[in-house]
């Protein structure tokens, strides 16, 4: 009933984790393949290991949201090179997050990565906002033009890109346009708001430590950009690259919205490190009960089948 052919890849539901919480280390990553995720994604990995952002760096928000700056904290792409193959004792496909602080690095990486045979996919983080002094490649254009095709070009995964959100639909155009002149096989959409500011009135002070309290946004705040971003790329996008929608997503009836939107898959960020990785069974559960009330069969019954007004 929930079963997806993503990639080329054969999922049991459309669940499974953003790369960014409960990911990072070997035991994280056990309780991700012990849980009902569809697949495992690990943190986006960098070149060395990396300690990531002073704390506090993440803090829970009202109304199911959160700001954080963690500065991809991470083993090194060569300690999860080791342990992906024995993750593969949990039957799941896995997913690698890259995010190197340079192409070169990415390149290498992604190279050496691929010839990991145990792994199933590659999404290219070309979005992170909260590693100080590190540019967004997303909303580099010309940068992402560059980036995209060298990387293409030694990918022996399935590859896929993490876009920040975009608002103008020039960005959504220019970005789209890129991306279908090259052999990426899936976009996920989106990663958190950069750059948000979130005080403490009784402290009359910031939450989080790093770039001077400025963080990204997560959780519900963020849905309607998500649900923009996948809607908007699914237009725009060749109907053979496939989306993985993010933001915002804490009950079946949220999944439900993005596969209407278009999405093929969906992940979770906030709500995994707020509920802990027991919010994959929920939300199947959830996700169920919608699509038998609406009499939905499977997925495909439904997905990007949003109605607009004429």
């Amino acid at each position: 009933m929930m079963k997806v052919n993503f990639s080329g890849i054969n999922l049991e539901n459309p669940f499974f984790n953003a790369s960014g919480p409960h990911c990072t280390t070997k035991e994280e990553l056990d309780i991700l393949g012990r849980s009902k995720a569809a697949a495992i994604m690990t943190k986006s990995c960098t070149f060395e290991q990396r300690d990531g952002n002073p704390e506090p760096r993440y803090i829970d928000m009202p109304h199911n949201s959160s700001i954080n700056s963690m500065g991809l904290p991470n083993l090194g792409y060569k300690e999860y090179m080791k342990l992906i193959p024995e993750l593969k004792i949990h039957n799941k496909p896995i997913f690698s997050s890259v995010s190197g602080m340079k192409l070169e690095e990415n390149i290498q990486m992604i190279s050496e990565l691929s010839d990991v045979k145990e792994l199933d996919a590659i999404e290219l983080n070309l979005s992170c906002p909260n590693v100080i002094g590190k540019p967004q490649v997303g909303y580099d254009f010309e940068q992402s033009v560059e980036v995209i095709d060298e990387v293409s070009k030694i990918c022996k995964k399935s590859l896929g890109l993490k876009l920040p959100p975009y608002f103008d639909f020039v960005h959504f155009e220019l970005m789209a346009n890129i991306i279908n002149k090259t052999n990426v096989n899936f976009v996920t959409c989106i990663n958190s708001l950069g750059n948000g500011l979130v005080l403490d009135v009784a402290k009359e002070e910031v939450v989080i430590k790093p770039k001077g309290g400025f963080g990204g946004i997560g959780g519900k705040l963020i849905k309607p950009f998500g649900l923009a971003n996948v809607r908007k790329f699914r237009e725009l996008l060749k109907p053979e690259i496939q989306i993985i929608g993010v933001g915002g997503i804490f009950s079946g009836i949220d999944a439900f919205e993005y596969i209407l939107a278009g999405a093929d898959m969906v992940q979770v960020g906030t709500i995994l490190k707020q509920e802990g990785p027991s919010a994959f069974q929920r939300l199947i559960n959830e996700l169920d009960i919608v699509m038998q009330a609406k009499g939905y069969s499977d997925l495909n019954s439904f997905r990007n089948k949003l109605k607009i007004m004429e």
